[in-house]
């Protein structure tokens, strides 16, 4: 389909404080295309994405050329116009469901919010057709999955609710900004072929925002690659993976292939146990999350939790830091059994053990300077103040590699990379011996990715750290961990050595996880969905 949908020339955003952050981009996206947009954090991918909208975030302006939807130029029109536009003729799937959700409505009233707002459907055809998503998005209990709370549901789970909540209005063009971050590799597989089911029956045009080359290939038509709000180079998928011309485009490609380990056996310390788990079993009300969970990490060792969306990794997690209990089992940290509640744990205990989270955006203080943020553990743990205290500030700054006059700024003024540092330092200003990261790296493009698990590593050999690192990343296990543990609906399925559980023989469902990681080629995930269409038809039993 040749019609252009959405037309963009010469776009020019600024910050309020005159940075340019794009430069002159031109697109174009026809009915029933995908242009995928590539890049480091703040190379405007997002921005480009909310401004095809005619949006500027807080802080931004758009200061010049023209944003065309379907021949209607969006920043001549007044706010009322561009409103009555969105969620109709356009949509928006953001990055972090969890800060986009309100958690004070259910996300059956969210996602019907716009068709009935718009008069599109009545309240009980929304309803119906909610139900219906998230039947198609692979939802647990479609029917009683919209009562629940945002809080209430993974994070893969709520990023699919907000796809349904995008999708609900039936636009003409969607704009996708990193929806399969927070996914599993096996959910993953199961939103791209939505994603492209939607595009092909409705003739939907869309903008593919991710920072993952193999992600994006099996998507979009086009791909345009950006750095520091300009377009680096443009091609179609086949020609971007292949033969990309430009050297920055080489780069991002080279990286996606990476699988060199990055840790070293002689960093552990088996003779000292830094963590026990003890056959914990957990549940949120009558729902079971964790079954008999054991696992061990010795000093200076990273253990890896991997499982899909809803397998009780980030649950593992709060049980070990205290904010859910256990029903049974036990935590034990260097050889003291905790107290399943944070809120009866001594200051030593809380201290020993630090969570950096999977969004920055929203688990840093966007009203706090980061030197109020990463000093508040050092104050509340250490005791420090005055002098003291702003020399810690800035060793911790300079720890996580950023410069001593960050500490004066606030969380909306830095890159998505940067905000990780800052949530790492502010987990090492408490001096612990373990560090959960949940998900560190998932909302990061590769390059900078690569430099969070370097500076990780960096750590842990000057520091002596242990990790518990929870990711659905393979490719990241496979380079970082010195042992993994692959969780499926609560129970442990796998433990072991990474090379020895990722070797064969294996658990089927690990199999099932090393097979749904994407290819750098644009026609694997057809061969996927291919393959398993085939297998399901001969698993079916044969009709008398």
């Amino acid at each position: 389909m040749n019609e252009h949908v959405l037309k963009i020339r010469n776009l020019r955003i600024e910050s309020v404080a005159g940075t340019t952050l794009v430069d002159g981009v031109d697109l174009t996206v026809a009915r029933g295309e995908v242009l995928g947009l590539i890049g480091e954090s703040g190379a405007g991918k997002s921005t480009i994405g909310l401004a095809s909208m005619g949006y500027a975030r807080a802080g931004c302006r758009i200061v010049g050329g023209t944003i065309e939807l379907e021949g209607k130029e969006l920043r001549s029109l007044g706010a009322e116009g561009r409103r009555d536009l969105r969620g109709t003729r356009i949509a928006y799937v953001a990055q972090s469901a969890s800060a986009s959700f309100n958690p004070a409505h259910t996300i059956m009233r969210q996602v019907c919010e716009i068709p009935v707002y718009h008069g599109l459907m009545t309240r009980a055809q929304a309803k119906a057709h909610a139900i219906e998503l998230f039947r198609s998005l692979g939802l647990p209990e479609p029917e009683k999955f919209g009562e629940k709370y945002p809080h209430e549901v993974s994070g893969g789970q709520l990023q699919r609710a907000m796809a349904a909540m995008a999708i609900a209005g039936k636009p003409d063009i969607l704009v996708f900004d990193e929806p399969t971050t927070a996914l599993d590799v096996t959910t993953q597989i199961e939103v791209l072929a939505l994603i492209k089911k939607i595009i092909w029956e409705f003739g939907t045009a869309a903008l593919y925002i991710t920072h993952d080359l193999a992600v994006v290939a099996q998507v979009a038509d086009r791909i345009m690659v950006l750095r520091g709000g300009r377009t680096v180079e443009m091609g179609t998928c086949e020609q971007i993976l292949s033969a990309p011309v430009e050297d920055y485009t080489r780069l991002l490609v080279a990286e996606r292939d990476v699988h060199h380990s990055l840790v070293s056996d002689a960093l552990v310390d088996a003779e000292k146990t830094v963590l026990e788990v003890d056959r914990v079993n957990a549940a949120y009300g009558s729902i079971s999350i964790l079954q008999d969970v054991s696992l061990t990490i010795a000093k200076g060792e990273t253990l890896a939790v991997v499982g899909e969306s809803g397998s009780g990794k980030s649950s593992l997690a709060r049980v070990i830091v205290g904010l859910h209990s256990a029903t049974s089992g036990s935590v034990r940290f260097e050889k003291k059994t905790l107290d399943p509640n944070c809120r009866n744990r001594s200051r030593t205990d809380q201290q020993g053990i630090q969570l950096v989270h999977q969004h920055p955006d929203v688990s840093l203080n966007p009203r706090q300077t980061i030197g109020n943020i990463i000093g508040r553990p050092a104050r509340f743990y250490g005791g420090l103040s005055g002098r003291a205290l702003k020399q810690k500030i800035t060793e911790l700054l300079k720890m996580v590699g950023l410069p001593e006059n960050f500490a004066v700024r606030k969380p909306g003024t830095l890159s998505g990379g940067q905000k990780q540092r800052v949530s790492i330092a502010r987990a090492l200003a408490a001096n612990p011996a373990l560090i959960i990261c949940d998900e560190p790296t998932s909302a990061l493009d590769p390059l900078v990715a690569q430099e969070i698990l370097e500076l990780l590593v960096r750590l842990q050999r000057e520091l002596g750290l242990s990790y518990l690192f929870i990711t659905h990343d393979l490719g990241i296990v496979q380079r970082l961990a010195h042992r993994t543990l692959v969780l499926l609906k609560g129970e442990v399925v796998s433990i072991g050595a990474t090379r020895e559980v990722f070797s064969p023989p294996m658990h089927p469902y690990t199999q099932k996880l090393i097979e749904s990681v994407p290819a750098m080629k644009t026609n694997w995930l057809d061969g996927v969905l291919a393959a398993r269409a085939d297998r399901t038809a001969r698993e079916e039993p044969t009709a008398a």
